[in-house]
């Protein structure tokens, strides 16, 4: 079976760092765009972060940008977010997707469009609180 496990949520304080991974199992990754998607209670699912199938390129939402690194391991099936400088407004439920590869122009417009996602990690929480 198909299946993305998110790993790495926990409780931390405001200018603290976190790393979550994603790890496929039933499936290759290696072919799949990635991409980091979080929620916050009451709000509509936003997209974080986006790298490509090889790893050559990301995205970030500015919210995160400068602060969060994406990257992936396709030896080890494995995507990774790197959070620092953690605000409580990170606060969210955060998952991994998997989509697809199409041509970079077309991503860069579509990153954050749920429904082109094939795969869906359950999610690990992440708080920022003092």
């Amino acid at each position: 079976q198909a299946q993305l496990v998110e790993s790495g949520g926990g409780l931390v304080q405001p200018g603290d760092s976190l790393r979550l991974s994603c790890v496929a199992s039933g499936f290759t990754l290696d072919y799949y765009a990635i991409g980091w998607f979080r929620q916050a209670p009451g709000k509509e699912r936003e997209g974080v972060s986006f790298i490509s199938s090889r790893g050559g390129s990301t995205l970030y939402a500015d919210s995160v940008k400068g602060r969060f690194t994406i990257s992936r391991d396709n030896a080890n099936n494995a995507v990774y977010l790197q959070m620092g400088s953690l605000k409580p407004e990170d606060t969210a439920v955060y998952y991994c997707a998997a989509a697809r590869p199409r041509d970079w122009i077309i991503s860069v417009l579509t990153w954050r469009r749920i429904r082109d996602y094939d795969y869906w990690g359950q999610g690990t929480q992440v708080t920022v609180s003092s």
